[in-house]
Order: C-alpha cells, then sequence, then structure tokens
C-alpha cells in the first residue's frame, strides 16, 4: 500500500481539485498518492478506470458510503426536544453510532497514511475519521463555497459556541475544521469569508490551474471524458457563428418541477437572442435537451472548470444563479449569477437565504 497520500472524494470537483494538487508535487511526490470514490452523493465509479490509467495515482479505491438515513436506528437521535440538555445527549450518542455504523464500509485503512485529506468531510467519513482519532485535512467543498454556505454554523447555528467546544474534545463532531482530528481546512478564500476557525489556510486554486503543462490538461480532459476530441468539435461546430450564452444549471430547488420552471424563464428572461449552451450540474438529472430542443445541452459529468483546458471554444456570457465557479471560465467574456434571491420567487425564501443566519 502507498503511505504518503490519500484523497477522499464525493464529486467530480473534488477529483479536479485533487488533480489539480497531484501535478504540482514535487517529482519525487508524484505516483505516491492514493484516491477514494465514495459514491454517496455522486456515481463517481465510472470514473475509477480512466484514473487507474492516468498514472497520476498509486490506487484507486472505491467507497459505498452510507448516508445517516441508511440506518433507521439513527432516527430517534435527530428528533427535536426544544431540550438542550436531551439534544445534546442523542447528539452525543448519535456521533458515535454513526461512525460504528460506517465502519464496514470503509475500504482502506486511513491509519497507513502520512496525510489524509477529505472534502465534505460533513459526511459519515468525517464521524469515522474523528471516532477512530485519525488526523486528516479538510478541503472545501466547492470553490468559495463558505462564502454563500457557512455549512458548520448554519447546521449548528443553536449555542454554536458551546457545540464548537465540544467537538472540539472529539464528543460531538462539527465539520469544516471544528473537530478535534482535523489538522487544518483548506479553503480558496479566506476574506470572502464572515467566520472561520482558527486553523483555516489559503491555497488558491487559479495558480494551480494556470500552472498546468498540456500533457496535464489532456490527462485532466481524459479522466473526465471518454472523447474530448470529439466532444470539443461537436460543440464548436454547433455554436459556430452564434452568439452563445453558457447557462449553468444547479441541483437546487430540490423539486424538479421548479427546476424546470426557473430553466425555461431564464432563457425566456435572460438569453432571448443568443443560441444557448445548457451545461447540467452533476447531481441535476433533468433532460434538458427534450426540455429545451433549442439548446445545445452538454452530456457528461464533469467540472465546468475542465473546459477551461478545451482550445477554440467561446462564449459571450456564462449565466447561473449562484455558481461560484463562473469566476473562474476564461472562455466567457461576461459572467453573471443572478444571486439567490432568484429563488424567492418559486420557494419559501428561508431554504436559502444563508447569509441571513
Amino acid at each position: 500500500m502507498n503511505n504518503h497520500r490519500i484523497y477522499v472524494c464525493h464529486t467530480f470537483y473534488h477529483i479536479y481539485v485533487t488533480l489539480l494538487k497531484e501535478f504540482h508535487m514535487p517529482d519525487e511526490e508524484k505516483g505516491k498518492a492514493d484516491i477514494v470514490l465514495s459514491n454517496i452523493s455522486s456515481d463517481l465509479f465510472p470514473l475509477a478506470k480512466r484514473l487507474e490509467e492516468s498514472g497520476v495515482f498509486g490506487h484507486v479505491y472505491k467507497m459505498e458510503e452510507k448516508k445517516e438515513s441508511f440506518f433507521p436506528e439513527l432516527a430517534k437521535y435527530r428528533k427535536s426536544y426544544n431540550n438542550i440538555v436531551r439534544h445534546l445527549v442523542n447528539r452525543i450518542i448519535f456521533t458515535k453510532k454513526l461512525a460504528r455504523l460506517e465502519e464496514p464500509f470503509v475500504p482502506v485503512d486511513f491509519r497507513a497514511y502520512k496525510d489524509v485529506y477529505v472534502y465534505c468531510d460533513s459526511d459519515p467519513i468525517g464521524y469515522y475519521l474523528n471516532y477512530k482519532h485519525i488526523y486528516y485535512h479538510a478541503l472545501e467543498d466547492g470553490l468559495d463555497c463558505l462564502k454563500y454556505l457557512d455549512a458548520a454554523y448554519y447546521d449548528n447555528r443553536g449555542h454554536f459556541k458551546l457545540k464548537a467546544w465540544l467537538s472540539a474534545r472529539n464528543i460531538i463532531f462539527i465539520q469544516n475544521g471544528y473537530g478535534k482530528y482535523c489538522l487544518d481546512m483548506e479553503v480558496n478564500d479566506l476574506s470572502c469569508l464572515r467566520r472561520s476557525a482558527s486553523n483555516y489556510k489559503v491555497v488558491p486554486r487559479k495558480p494551480l490551474e494556470s500552472g498546468l503543462t498540456k500533457e496535464q490538461k489532456m490527462t485532466m480532459l481524459r479522466v473526465f471524458m471518454e472523447d474530448a476530441d470529439e466532444f470539443m468539435k461537436d460543440l464548436v461546430e454547433k455554436a459556430a457563428g452564434r452568439e452563445c450564452i453558457l447557462f449553468l444549471t444547479m441541483p437546487h430547488p430540490q423539486d424538479e418541477e421548479i427546476r424546470k420552471r426557473i430553466c425555461k424563464d431564464i432563457l425566456r428572461d435572460h438569453c432571448q437572442g443568443y443560441h444557448t449552451v445548457i451545461k447540467p450540474h452533476p447531481r441535476d438529472l433533468i433532460d434538458y435537451a427534450a426540455l429545451c430542443p433549442e439548446c445545445t445541452v452538454i452530456k457528461g459529468k464533469f467540472p465546468i472548470e475542465v473546459m477551461n483546458f478545451m482550445e477554440g471554444i467561446k462564449f459571450k456570457r456564462a449565466l447561473s444563479i449562484a455558481t461560484t465557479a463562473i469566476d473562474t471560465l476564461d472562455f466567457c467574456e461576461e459572467k453573471v449569477n443572478l444571486g439567490e434571491s432568484f429563488w424567492d420567487a418559486y420557494e419559501d425564501p428561508a431554504l436559502h437565504n444563508w447569509q441571513k443566519i
């Protein structure tokens, strides 16, 4: 077993950042990392073979990580009793019990590694590592995602200081840098955050992207796309001679019918006079080709940042509601985020007005 570094990834973007980090390792460290693909929120398993063939990692592991809902016996510890003492007792039991239940699904001995890197440690793997007293490095779930939702605070907004104190002593667990065994929390930009733990550190993504060699860019494309050359040729041909808008969808709101209505409204109000290319979010499973036959729909699941490595692709504008990655797109002249308030007309604003918490 390779015992230098191991990464636990839950999304396509996590794999993207992991590749960036490994491409910039010193030559003597290259090829000395392993990667774990969890299918808890995205089906990453189809990428396993291409990641193995890339030569970047020593081993590629698949993890059938389970959501807490998989274990019905945990539900009683999540009930609200409007009693802080009873709540904390249940939280303590839940923290340990979830970790123990998750153990059979962990495919590797994390103690064998010098450095463990975990994206989204709010998932059960974070509970497991703290339960096993295994130190790890946390990484932000998405680019500058804490700017819009400080999940650690939002999920623990009642008596937060008390809960953070308990988490620092491994009595309960809070993600994103507040756990006892979390060595540090890596973010792209600290200045955009309203609050952070003392162990937050900045590792900007843009220099990692701009420093890639041509071969590393091609490796990135081959990992995420079965036929990158054909994809680029097809997209360039469909957009040829037209002023194009790139619309990036999101997996929110959860109600698919609302998302369909949002898409139609955006096309009507913001894309008139342009040919629209729709890039569905990897977790957005709506059939946009059927919904919007007048648009070009990008097939395949990959982080939008990967398109920075494609030559000959240009858009007049990139448009989304609240996608932090939009500012990183070098192939778009204008970048527009409509903002979370756009959702207010479609659902209860309390569901997404996280900045007010």
